[in-house]
């Protein structure tokens, strides 16, 4: 039988653990509050405004669950409660795993007082810097985080000689699954985990449970509009996806530039976690839950060789080994190892605190340049990235009304969505030879068609005039984003008419 305490209430949790979701809870209210939309928030954001049974890069339901507050034109700090509420409770599930794992009469003089590996695993959480902006941006990954989590949970359960006869548990997971199914294709990895899991712990009779083959189509059913809607689109997500993970040729480098990464992004305080399997659990079911961890690591750390493995991937892998980290890192304290643990959550901690900064002040006083088109000769600000573009898609809007434009269009499908979701309704062209789902949403500009077509000068393009542009375009203003009293980048607004339809973008200073 499997150590079970029941999931404690918030109230009922530890002063410490309390003190450590009320701080991380207000530091991404105050950033969602300040800061702008991000190129991927914007565009899942226009999932809910364009709702569909899924769509051309991601399943639906991160549009889906931010519809409502869509719907009513909620504003960017109340969409960002979203993600907000999502990583709270999934801090709580992370907190209430590592309590459970925690073998405490295992362990002897090493025994590890209640609360403290789940007061780690979310300490762990609080200070991967990458964590956070799942935490303020809705994402598919802020969706699939939480839901990994949820099935750990179910799994675990499972593992349970008891439980695996209730189907209350397998109709749970069947949903969780299915609705993880929905958030991201990824989500593969955590339904082969659940299996291999109930495999080690029951072995294979476990096949012959009924209720197993229910959570199965269960998840199934969930998850049909995915393969409805592709089915009505050539199946274009499951070729595009294929595509992107292939990536190009394989080479070393790539995978061990991703590891760097890794651990820059997440924190080496989570690499306690292997001492919290290797150590903290009891039985070899118990530790086959590390395959949350292990098995999506390591597909994209190979599918990371190809070059197109990004960090946020595998948010989910990293959250599951959490509380296998709280473990680690209680078991560390106990056995007197504080120093080291203190110096690495003052390092993250710094991290942190200079990611925020950096993202506030949009990169000062590293980054200073108002243009750029991320060359060595100019770099571009990453950070400018957040502000600005609120102002700018409500000027778009208006200049399109003052000179009679039905459209705007932009030159590179990443600026798209800022400008399509706060220029809304005006739909958006993507002015470049590649489909998206803005061609699904707009399809191209036709033939001698007009438009606002706007500019941005971290990645400025030259006006496309010509063959492979329009007949004219006609700089109506720029507009200047300012942000501690500096200009960190400028926005250009163009009435242009007559289109070619022969797109061939430059990028400023580039030769085509």
């Amino acid at each position: 039988m499997l150590p079970v305490r029941s999931a404690p209430l918030f109230s009922a949790l530890p002063s410490n653990v309390r003190l450590l979701l009320v701080l991380v809870c207000a530091l991404h209210f105050g950033l969602g509050a300040l800061l702008g939309l991000s190129v991927d928030e914007a565009h899942y954001a226009l999932y809910a405004a364009h709702l569909d049974w899924s769509y051309f890069d991601h399943p639906p339901m991160v549009g889906w669950a931010q519809w409502p507050l869509v719907a009513l034109n909620a504003p960017t700090w109340l969409l960002r409660l979203v993600p907000e509420v999502l990583w709270l409770v999934t801090a709580l599930g992370v907190y209430v795993l590592a309590e459970r794992l925690q073998a405490t009469p295992s362990l002897g003089r090493d025994a590890v007082p209640t609360g403290q590996a789940g007061f780690w695993a979310v300490l762990a959480l609080a200070l991967a810097p990458l964590l956070h902006v799942l935490g303020i941006g809705l994402l598919p990954d802020t969706l699939l985080v939480f839901f990994a989590v949820i099935t750990m949970w179910l799994t675990l359960d499972l593992m349970d000689a008891d439980t695996v006869r209730r189907p209350s548990p397998w109709l749970a997971l069947g949903v969780v699954l299915g609705l993880a199914g929905l958030s991201k294709y990824t989500a593969i990895f955590a339904a082969i985990a659940v299996g291999l899991c109930l495999l080690v712990a029951h072995g294979p009779s476990i096949l012959r449970n009924v209720w197993l083959w229910t959570a199965l189509v269960v998840a199934v059913l969930l998850v049909m509009p995915v393969a409805y809607w592709n089915c009505q689109n050539h199946w274009i997500s499951f070729t595009y996806q294929a595509q992107h993970g292939a990536g190009g040729g394989w080479q070393l480098v790539h995978v061990l530039r991703f590891l760097v990464v890794q651990l820059l992004v997440y924190g080496p305080l989570l690499l306690w976690g292997w001492a919290g399997l290797r150590h903290g659990t009891t039985g070899r079911a118990t530790r086959s839950l590390g395959l949350f961890f292990v098995l999506p690591f390591a597909v994209l750390a190979v599918l990371s060789g190809g070059g197109t493995s990004l960090p946020h991937w595998t948010a989910p892998a990293c959250v599951a080994l959490a509380p296998f980290a709280g473990m680690g890192l209680a078991r560390a304290w106990q056995r007197g190892r504080r120093w080291v643990i203190r110096a690495l959550v003052a390092l993250q901690t710094l991290l942190c605190a200079a990611a925020f900064g950096l993202m506030l002040t949009a990169g000062l006083p590293l980054f200073t340049n108002a243009s750029g088109q991320g060359n060595s000769a100019h770099p571009s600000n990453p950070f400018a990235d957040l502000h600005g573009w609120d102002v700018a898609g409500a000027r778009a809007l208006a200049l399109a009304q003052q000179q009679g434009l039905h459209s705007v269009a932009v030159q590179n499908w990443t600026l798209a969505s800022r400008i399509g979701w706060y220029a809304r309704p005006l739909p958006v062209h993507v002015l470049e030879d590649r489909f998206d789902q803005f061609d699904l949403w707009a399809g191209d500009l036709a033939v001698g068609g007009d438009t606002l077509l706007v500019d941005w000068s971290q990645l400025g393009y030259e006006p496309p005039i010509g063959v492979h542009g329009f007949v004219d375009c006609a700089l109506l203003e720029t507009q200047d984003v300012y942000r501690v009293g500096r200009v960190i980048a400028s926005f250009r607004f163009y009435a242009c008419h007559n289109w070619s339809g022969q797109p061939q973008p430059r990028l400023v200073g580039f030769l085509p």
